[in-house]
């Protein structure tokens, strides 16, 4: 399967280099020319447009950052369905509203083209080491078809459903994340409070039963939220926002879960500690 990519972050770089050093054909596109400059020591092409990448590749992955990007890089002249043919799979790492993957599956269907939304979770280490958790809509055999590739950088991959399953769910696990959060710092200011010195409750929380990725973020960031807000605070308040959406549009009550997330994310926008 010949493989395109774009969206060489922090996270899709490091993907696209276990792509590369797997064996796949890999086309790169990116809209700096730093951002394919680390792969001039790997057998990855580059090319001109994102159209260009389509026209080459058989599989194209987004790793960008929301909804307005993945339309962007799609659509128009130059985008890829200009240029994927037929028969090509379009996969969306990016962590977007599920109305937006199935609105590109129709725009991409009328061409003969495939979708499937595959959320990542991990970060860049993992990426690295080739253990990200990728989480998969879409159909059967389309997924059967890309697991070869998701298994370059990925372990587990997991198949949850339908087109818009893997978004719901990557969705759900930033909604609690972001409310882990909002808790562990809660309980963090609580112990300074009682006469606990906060980078030994950090030390105690992260070892003991309590610990999450919440309390370990935080500790990694020496115990506010403050200095996690510029890495996480947008994409998370992005992603709190389309779990809000998704429980209207269900119908179903928002929970305390809403309440502490919301409280995590107020509190990265204006930190007091």
């Amino acid at each position: 399967m010949r493989v395109g990519f774009i969206g060489l972050g922090s996270q899709g770089a490091p993907m696209a280099r276990r792509i590369v050093e797997g064996g796949y054909d890999l086309t790169l596109w990116g809209r700096r020319p730093e951002s394919v400059a680390p792969f001039t020591d790997t057998a990855a092409k580059v090319a001109g447009s994102p159209a260009e990448l389509a026209a080459g590749s058989d599989l194209v992955c987004l790793c960008v950052v929301g909804d307005d990007d993945v339309r962007q890089v799609l659509e128009g002249d130059t985008g890829v369905l200009a240029g994927l043919a037929p028969g090509g799979i379009v996969a969306i790492h990016s962590t977007v509203h599920p109305d937006t993957c199935r609105e590109i599956a129709a725009l991409a269907g009328a061409q003969g083209v495939s979708v499937i939304d595959a959320p990542v979770s991990g970060g860049a280490p993992a990426a690295s080491e080739g253990t990200l958790l990728v989480m998969v809509g879409g159909e059967d055999d389309v997924v059967e078809k890309c697991r070869p590739v998701f298994e370059t950088y990925a372990d587990p991959v997991v198949h949850l459903g339908p087109l818009g399953a893997g978004q719901v769910t990557k969705i759900l696990n930033n909604l609690l994340f972001s409310a882990n959060l909002g808790a562990a710092i809660s309980t963090l200011e609580l112990g300074e409070s009682l006469g606990v010195p906060r980078d030994r409750l950090c030390e105690v929380l992260a070892r003991g039963s309590a610990t999450s990725k919440a309390v370990s973020s935080i500790s990694m960031f020496g115990g506010t939220l403050a200095s996690l807000a510029p890495i996480a605070g947008a994409l998370l308040q992005k992603d709190v926002r389309h779990a809000a959406s998704l429980a209207d549009d269900a119908s179903a009550s928002h929970g305390t879960v809403f309440t502490v997330a919301d409280t995590a994310l107020e509190r990265m926008d204006h930190p007091r500690s």
